[in-house]
């Protein structure tokens, strides 16, 4: 079927809301955004799905979110009447449409005599990923779409240990909603009332229980600075960080209330300095050594420190190595370093914190890009013990520190940045210090992340043939620097360049390319699995700043020529 086709089909037919109608008669008119918005279902990947809010089938909307919906309710009626009634747990953030998207996958699973679980209030995404596990429910959904712009919302999937589906998973439940074939006739209104359950202050309360667990000492004073930027994460940050005694925290007020318009900030991405324009502002009055900044869904956190002069914004690689000093240092002190201990990182997350960790006798493993890979480890570990779980994080901002959660977790996070930053000041040290002795010590790591947004069918079309042709013609050097071996996890292989010799790679297939060079620096290539984007990933490590500074510039430069240049 055509896109027109499809147009055609949602504009004559009788189930399509009046409000859908009427968007629908004002992008006929545009025929480039007509075909984007019908040219194909939008994906359902590992991770679920995210797009633009409008009308269309490949838009978020009420009809594709009951399409994704009765995929998942009929794979878990498959799974028998344990599963159905174990249940589905629904969370939803701030952003535009997520209440609405979130009541009507309540309401299809309830049609389908599965027994569902509604937040009544945005819930971040780490409760979510808690209540799953609390309520022994079967999977999970949270609608998001994160740090996105306003105009996206998304739908997560998780399964019953609370971490984004695995692989295998995923991929059934990918077959699943691909067989739903008509997304204007899912019925989602006629169910028993008692399938369909609010839950709210109860599971709350438990899981700040266990937040509270991730401090390593009781709370000293300390001046800083927190906003959700709108998001979900604003009263259950202030309950824990009250609860735990921190009663100098300063709010941004104005950014404390959820809201999907995100009406103070220009993107609300704890990665972005632009985030911490309001908290700058709340820092400069107060004296504050530390602000915070979490994303929509509150799994993502960024901090900036006072660095003497101004507030520096750290990245997540160089907060990932000051939180794992501070966590292993801590627990060397006081006796309670496991000897098996094990931090995870995705592979391309600095090898910052694994010398760091590496410094205290802790392992570290990496794995693909994406937290449901560090989930699908500690849930490997539940049933076969080998190590104990002390840490986990990607460079994108994205920490755990207690597993009682199986995603990413900003709240926990906060509360172990501040403990920390109350801890330094007793040294008569901030954060910043801290960093600047890390890297005296162990060098300074410099990592660097450069995206590339090519949006509609032409910019997928132009990433899957980025890809291959770096597959088809191998770099061999960059910035003068041979290259000496290129991991292709598509492939699984690991070709060594000067040895000539392969090695197979034992993690699961992604459409990634890594080089290594000889001087110890590496690139990487992705899409993104979320965003209209391909993203290239830098790091080098040298033994002073401005040799660090010259030696990235150097190699993104060479970089972004050579693939530009193709």
């Amino acid at each position: 079927m055509s896109w027109k086709e499809r147009m055609k089909r949602w504009m004559d037919h009788k189930s399509i809301d009046e409000k859908t109608r009427q968007s629908l008669n004002i992008l006929k008119d545009d025929e480039k955004s007509a075909e984007d918005a019908f040219y194909q279902d939008l994906v359902f990947g590992t991770g679920g799905m995210r797009g633009e809010i409008g009308p269309g089938t490949n838009r978020m909307n009420v009809y594709t979110v009951r399409k994704a919906s009765q995929g998942i309710a009929d794979y878990i009626k498959d799974q028998g009447e344990l599963a159905m009634a174990r249940g589905m747990v629904i969370a939803y953030d701030s952003r535009r449409m997520s209440l609405e998207f979130a009541e009507e996958a309540a309401r299809t699973f309830a049609a389908n005599g599965i027994h569902t679980y509604l937040y009544s209030a945005p819930r971040t995404t780490p409760q979510l990923s808690f209540s799953v596990r609390y309520l022994s429910a079967f999977m999970g959904i949270v609608i998001t779409a994160s740090h996105n712009p306003p105009e996206y919302n998304g739908y997560k999937v998780y399964g019953e240990d609370g971490a984004q589906l695995n692989l295998e998973d995923a991929d059934r439940v990918i077959d699943y909603v691909g067989r739903v074939e008509d997304e204007l006739t899912i019925n989602n209104t006629d169910f028993e009332k008692s399938l369909l359950v609010r839950i709210d202050e109860k599971i709350d309360k438990v899981y700040l229980e266990n937040a509270l667990t991730v401090q390593e000492h009781s709370a000293s004073p300390i001046q800083a600075v927190f906003t959700p930027l709108h998001g979900a994460s604003g009263k259950t940050v202030k309950r824990l960080l009250d609860q735990a005694g921190y009663n100098e925290i300063t709010y941004v007020t104005e950014q404390m209330e959820p809201d999907g318009e995100f009406p103070t900030v220009t993107s609300p991405n704890p990665e972005e300095g632009s985030a911490f324009e309001l908290a700058k502002e709340y820092g400069n009055k107060s004296g504050a050594d530390l602000l915070i900044a979490v994303d929509p869904d509150g799994d993502r956190v960024g901090i900036a420190v006072w660095s003497g002069s101004q507030y520096e914004l750290l990245s997540g690689n160089q907060t990932g190595a000051i939180l794992i000093e501070y966590l292993l240092s801590q627990k060397q002190a006081k006796g309670t370093l496991p000897k098996n201990g094990r931090i995870f990182k995705t592979i391309v997350t600095s090898e910052f914190g694994r010398v760091v960790a590496e410094s205290y006798g802790v392992s570290s493993e990496d794995v693909l890009t994406g937290f449901k890979f560090i989930g699908e480890k500690l849930k490997h570990n539940d049933d076969h013990p080998t190590f104990e779980f002390l840490f986990g994080y990607e460079e994108s901002y994205g920490y755990l520190i207690r597993d009682f959660a199986r995603d990413k977790d900003a709240v926990q996070s906060v509360l172990l940045l501040v403990e920390a930053a109350a801890f330094y000041k007793k040294q008569n040290k901030n954060l910043h210090d801290v960093l600047i002795e890390l890297y005296n010590k162990f060098g300074w790591y410099q990592e660097s992340l450069v995206s590339v947004t090519k949006k509609g069918i032409d910019g997928a079309r132009e990433i899957t043939a980025l890809l291959e042709n770096l597959r088809k013609q191998p770099i061999s050097a960059l910035a003068g620097i041979a290259i000496a071996s290129i991991e292709d996890y598509e492939t699984q292989n690991r070709q060594f360049i000067k040895l000539e010799t392969n090695e197979k790679i034992e993690l699961p297939q992604s459409n990634v390319i890594k080089y290594f060079l000889e001087d110890g620096s590496w690139v990487c290539v992705r899409p993104s699995g979320t965003e209209p984007k391909v993203k290239y990933y830098f790091g080098i490590t040298a033994e002073t700043q401005q040799e660090s500074d010259e030696k990235m510039e150097l190699l993104k430069e060479s970089f972004i020529t050579e693939v530009n240049d193709r």
